[in-house]
């Protein structure tokens, strides 16, 4: 399948997300902008606070606010720019057009409730089924994505289930309404290694089943080889390079993708050694420097890079652009 085939489902266009602190706003998501075509998977990877899961959670107005707020910048699902839709608007579309795999699902899914009342509430909140027809289809969906004995498990609480039984949980909660995009933020975090690959082949089955687009997030760059047909690379809450998963992996264009490429552990390696890693610290969000946010980590920093902030052209014809006034070859 083509990562870009016709018009994009999703188009996020200059998105700035603030946070309010003690000590002034955090800007978590600084000018991104990116689109999903129909039924392609595209990654968002770096590493822990670089913005990704918050870009996920704006996309379907879930920011807390306060203390978060979307500052500017467009969110256009199929024209709609979601950013103006009111919250009744919103609740209608989540779940329905657009659905999350939040990370924790011991946290999202509600522990007092069923895990076929929490299905049915969604499936009969979008569709005119009754409770009845919404728990049938509740259960075949529970099948669908690999939980045996559906029938006794739609009557089970989240407790009662493992981690991969609760991931799956969620999975066929935000798939009951056949949404256009799927955001499965993390999805395999708290899983073990043969679960993990598991819930993600049963995402890519899906997928094609049900003809969505996916936005994986994930610090795993294994999982993205994987999966994902394009993929964005975050850093510091800017978008620093986009590139198609081929070109991701065998020519990263910047050197913070080159550094977390090479930081994956390796099996085979003819000479065991220490693991490569990024020197230095993620700079403070308060404290941003005037120029390109990795320049203090960087080799190949020049005084241009200290002076000024490289912008990733997100109209640049081609599949791959880069943030970076000196890129790799």
């Amino acid at each position: 399948m083509s990562a870009r085939e016709g018009q994009p489902l999703l188009s996020v266009r200059n998105l700035i997300i603030e946070f309010t602190t003690r000590y002034g706003p955090v800007r978590a998501v600084d000018g991104i902008s990116f689109d999903v075509y129909p039924n392609e998977t595209l990654g968002i990877v770096g590493e822990s606070g670089c913005g990704k899961t918050v870009t996920g959670l704006s996309l379907l107005r879930l920011i807390p606010s306060p203390p978060g707020r979307i500052v500017a910048g467009e969110i256009l699902l199929e024209g709609r720019d979601l950013t103006k839709l009111s919250e009744n608007e919103m609740q209608s579309l989540r779940g329905d057009e657009i659905s999350m795999i939040f990370q924790e699902p011991m946290t999202a899914l509600n522990p007092v409730l069923t895990v076929g009342t929490q299905m049915v509430d969604v499936l009969t909140r979008h569709r005119p089924l009754t409770r009845k027809q919404a728990k049938i289809e509740a259960t075949e969906m529970l099948s669908k994505v690999g939980i045996p004995a559906p029938i006794k498990r739609i009557n089970e609480y989240p407790h009662e289930m493992s981690g991969g039984m609760r991931q799956r949980v969620m999975i066929a909660m935000a798939l009951s309404c056949s949404p256009k995009l799927l955001i499965a933020d993390e999805p395999t975090t708290a899983l073990d290694v043969t679960t993990q690959a598991q819930v993600l082949e049963q995402i890519v089955e899906l997928q094609d089943e049900f003809q969505m687009a996916v936005i994986l997030i994930t610090h795993d760059l294994g999982v993205v080889a994987e999966t994902c047909q394009r993929a964005l690379v975050m850093y510091c809450g800017e978008i620093i390079e986009r590139a198609d998963i081929e070109s991701l992996f065998e020519n990263p264009q910047h050197p913070y993708s080159r550094g977390l490429l090479d930081s994956i552990p390796k099996l085979r390696e003819e000479k065991l050694g220490e693991l490569p890693i990024i020197p230095g610290m993620v700079p403070d969000l308060l404290h941003l420097p005037a120029g390109c946010r990795f320049a203090d980590r960087c080799s190949r920093v020049t005084d241009e890079c200290r002076l000024q902030r490289p912008h990733l052209d997100a109209q640049a014809s081609g599949p791959s652009a880069v943030a970076c006034f000196h890129p790799l070859d």
